[in-house]
């Protein structure tokens, strides 16, 4: 009896006819299974790593983009919804106006004493805040606190305005130190993308070669900073496109100012009570502050859709498990560094500049000036030189580091020297060019100390480990110097160009001192890291009590493999010995370390 022939074809089988089947057998020859469950026949191995490493670097630039855009969003509404309210609530007819004798100026005051003192307590919180949530979910946090800011603005009224300012000013370090530590990270993982054969060459292990990141995140800086700087121009739309068609002109909101730039005290005495010429209407000041928020809400969804992961999970955990009580401490520990404690004056000084340029400059000397109505273009002028300036730190790549911070001192002390020996007339529209050239100069000033400074740090501080630490003690200095900005607000502006003079003279001697000692290899001494506090086999994190383990290695007790090796072989299998984690082996060890 014949036998029927199978209903589906078997590979590599010849068919009735002996011709070729259709897997393309000749006859009595099997067709190798390859080419049924192998791999693609014209698969490069190469050119696919080469394509994943590139979509890998194009995701680092998009993280970088959109870090870069939510920083600009976050901060040009902030400085624009402040500023636009100052001025509203300075108007004497507005306050009685609108909202009576509830006590705007006592609300005004105490909000900018929650937005100045608070940071400095930041110290103490920063390192565990970037920690526990780490260093995205902390800048989407930060920023959630920004539009938070912005929402209470609907509804102004002592416990939403000062709450508000209070938890913005406990915001403010902890944003600006994950933003600075993301670049940074954002730039290595650009070198890993780059140069992965020499990686794969080195083993996982092997830390690249140390400054090797260095021009990946000068230009990451300087792209930052192009953004960031821009946000003072941004500040600015509310002021252009609605304010200032409400406000007086210079000669009513000047009439009886006396004095202006060395020549004056405080800010703006003598400036005219009333500013505005009509109220603008409730409608049109819901719709400005309903733009804003809906700015603020689109930098947090570009934070936390578009911003990628600056570490993996086994590195975040890894930098949480040092010890809360460790991170703690790390960041007072580093006063041991010479390097740092050389920085520290241009930490302060970077604070003072910007604060100038924003209150001294802008106010003492362009409203007392050319008044209230060209505010916004001074700070348009200031904001564009500033942009501009950080795309041109991009020279750092042919020069050397020292000369983006010098050339920004530099710049500034001729600029600090001219502005003590001039006392612009007030009402005076004639010198209005020098003000607008002063302004843009500081800015480009303001863009080399700023960007040089955040790469220097990345430079010299490389270590993963350490980043976010060296990042909370540079704003939290910033922080500071802003503070004592508030405090001096009423010394006369020869004092506070005095001050200032002599903080970036002492700045740049300390950062050449700094430069000079490490030419001459004197090793700093940095606290030292603690090792993460757990256990590690394959891709798991384990605690003492391991839930995964079996009856068996639980009795052994999770000897090692050596030991067993040398006892000889006994009644258990040796499958269930105990072999060094990968973590281990890193760090050169054949098992766990006693706790």
């Amino acid at each position: 009896m014949e036998a029927e022939p199978p209903l589906y074809p078997v590979a590599g089988s010849v068919g009735p006819q002996g011709d070729e089947d259709r897997l393309g057998a000749a006859d009595g020859c099997e067709a190798p299974l390859d080419e049924l469950v192998g791999a693609y026949p014209n698969y490069n191995e190469e050119e696919e790593e080469r394509r994943y490493y590139r979509r890998k670097r194009l995701g680092v630039l998009k993280n970088v983009l959109a870090a870069s855009a939510g920083g600009m969003l976050t901060y040009g509404v902030y400085l624009g919804l402040l500023q636009m309210q100052l001025i509203l609530h300075y108007d004497e007819t507005y306050r009685e106006v609108k909202y009576g004798n509830m006590g705007l100026p006592d609300i005004d005051s105490k909000m900018l004493m929650g937005i100045n003192v608070t940071p400095i307590a930041a110290l103490l919180y920063t390192p565990v805040l970037i920690r526990f949530f780490g260093t995205k979910w902390m800048m989407f946090l930060a920023v959630g606190i920004y539009a938070l800011f912005v929402s209470t603005n609907y509804w102004e009224r002592y416990y939403t305005l000062v709450p508000s300012a209070v938890a913005l000013g406990m915001a403010i370090v902890p944003l600006w130190a994950s933003m600075g530590n993301y670049i940074t990270r954002m730039s290595q993982k650009y070198y890993e993308y780059s140069h992965y054969k020499e990686q794969d060459e080195q083993g996982p292990q092997q830390r690249p070669p140390r400054g090797s990141h260095a021009p990946y995140l000068l230009v990451f800086q300087a792209i930052f900073y192009s953004f960031f700087h821009l946000s003072f121009a941004c500040a600015q739309l509310p002021m252009v496109y609605f304010l200032n068609y409400y406000l007086y002109d210079l000669n009513h909101t000047l009439y009886n100012v006396q004095s202006c730039g060395t020549n004056s005290h405080g800010i703006l005495n003598g400036f005219n009570k009333t500013v505005l010429r009509t109220l603008p209407r409730s409608r049109n000041l819901i719709v400005v502050e309903s733009v804003l928020m809906a700015v603020a809400f689109l930098a947090m969804l570009l934070v936390l859709g578009l911003c990628g992961a600056a570490y993996r999970p086994t590195e975040e955990i890894d930098l949480r498990s040092v010890g809360w009580g460790n991170i703690f401490q790390l960041p007072f520990k580093y006063v041991r560094d010479f390097r740092l404690r050389h920085l520290v004056p241009f930490f302060i000084y970077s604070g003072f500049e910007v604060l100038f340029a924003c209150t001294g400059l802008a106010l003492g000397y362009g409203v007392c000036s050319i008044g209230l109505e060209r505010l916004a273009y001074l700070l348009v002028a200031y904001s564009l030189g500033a942009s501009a300036a950080s795309v041109l730190g991009l020279l750092g790549l042919w020069l050397p580091r020292s000369v983006p911070l010098v050339t920004g001192a530099g710049l500034h002390l001729l600029l600090t020297l001219g502005l003590f020996f001039w006392a612009p007339a007030p009402r005076a529209l004639k010198h209005s060019w020098v003000l607008y050239v002063a302004a843009a100069l500081w800015g480009v000033g303001s863009a080399f100390n700023k960007t040089g400074l955040s790469t220097l740090l990345g430079i010299l501080y490389e270590d993963k480990e350490r980043q976010d630490f060296i990042f909370t003690i540079y704003h939290w200095w910033q922080a500071v110097a802003i503070f004592m900005v508030y405090l001096g607000a009423s010394l006369p502006m020869k004092a506070k160009l005095a001050v200032l003079l002599v903080t970036l003279v002492a700045a740049a001697a300390s950062y050449l001192w700094m430069e000079r000692k490490l030419r001459r290899g004197m090793a700093p001494r940095q606290p030292r890291i603690p090792r993460p506090q757990h256990k590690v086999r394959g891709y798991r994190y384990l605690e003492e009590d391991n839930s995964d383990e079996s009856d068996a290695e639980g009795a052994r007790g999770g000897r090692d493999c050596a030991e067993e090796e040398a006892a000889g072989p006994g009644p258990e299998p040796a499958a269930l010995c105990r072999r060094p984690c990968p973590y281990e082996q890193a760090l050169g060890g054949d098992g766990p370390e006693e706790h």
